[in-house]
């Protein structure tokens, strides 16, 4: 099978390259955003592979199906940026990577955590300008304090267990609760108990229209003053510009992002030279106590190996059975 692989990155080419070592399909890698206009691109393959932040509405899917593109492939296990009703009208079929490797997000997200709270990035920047006092650096101990964490699915499940391994007392909220985390000492709260009694809130949701916006102003002004918010899942769980308002009010200890709502326009692309016009991202990066990542949380060799090999093995089901192995949705 012909599969045109859009916003290939140095990665992209070559885990992609690897996993199809044998050959059974022809890869075709371009460099374009998936959009309306680059979407021709795909003429003669039968197959795209589309990134997390390709927009995937309706004119973009109508325009790969004009091409005579019969399937989606997604390198990502969230949906979210898929009209998957315009899908189905069109005849596309969508399969994704449901899961690749769950500990790369939960243990990135350990890491930003334990960056922020021992202000690991201030010092290091301090330490190179010979600046070795520590005003300004006090952290506390993760052992014995309070950590809930918002979805506890895979990567949830894997953050919880490290903090639990760290000592934390490990609160969570999940519509449904997970038994073995129950065993392990995790104990479900409603998520107003949770966001009260942490230290460090750490979120790890889809988003859905349930959660757009779950962490919201009101539930800012809920969290434990001084707590710190970590999110690794996607940007628009958390509205942005309330974010900015506790940080303002010294309401919240500390931020730590390795998404953002607006990434589509930043992320994944080097504006060291040309900058950005982003206000909002800014504004973020004008506190002391925000650390920002560029939604790396992914980037592990076995988490793209992982990538590389179920999207091909999606693509070579539906080339022999018509149906992938990860269909999303109407497919």
């Amino acid at each position: 099978m012909q599969i045109t692989v859009f916003q290939t990155l140095p990665h992209d080419r070559e885990f992609f390259s690897r996993a199809n070592h044998e050959g059974r399909h022809r890869l075709v890698f371009l460099e374009a955003r998936l959009d309306p206009r680059s979407a021709p691109l795909a003429r003669g393959s039968e197959a795209v592979c589309a990134f997390v932040n390709d927009p995937l509405d309706a004119e973009t899917l109508a325009a790969l199906q004009a091409a005579g593109v019969r399937l989606v492939l997604l390198r990502s296990a969230g949906f979210n940026h898929v009209d998957l009703d315009a899908a189905a009208r069109l005849g596309l079929v969508v399969a994704r990577v449901p899961e690749y490797s769950p500990h790369a997000v939960a243990e990135h997200a350990v890491a930003l955590l334990l960056a922020l709270n021992r202000k690991i990035h201030r010092a290091w920047a301090r330490v190179r300008e010979g600046n070795f006092a520590l005003d300004g650096l006090l952290g506390f101990d993760l052992h014995g304090s309070t950590v809930g964490v918002v979805g506890t699915g895979k990567i949830g499940g894997c953050f919880a267990r490290i903090l639990l391994a760290f000592g934390s007392r490990v609160l969570a909220f999940d519509p449904e609760p997970d038994a073995l985390l129950e065993q392990s000492g995790v104990r479900y709260v409603p998520l107003a108990e949770l966001l009260a009694a942490s230290d460090v809130v750490s979120l790890h949701c889809p988003l859905t229209p349930a959660t757009r916006h779950l962490i919201d102003e009101a539930a800012l002004r809920r969290m434990k003053p001084g707590a710190l918010l970590i999110n690794t899942s996607r940007g628009a769980v958390v509205d942005t510009r309330a974010l900015i308002g506790a940080l303002k009010r010294r309401s919240l200890g500390g931020l730590a992002l390795d998404v953002y709502e607006e990434e589509d326009n930043l992320f994944f692309r080097d504006l060291s030279a040309e900058g950005f016009d982003d206000d909002v991202f800014a504004r973020l990066l004008t506190f002391p106590n925000v650390l920002i990542t560029g939604h790396q949380g992914f980037f592990t060799v076995q988490a793209l190996t992982a990538i590389a090999e179920t999207t091909l093995a999606n693509a070579l089901a539906f080339e022999r059975d018509g149906r992938p192995l990860h269909p999303v949705g109407h497919a």
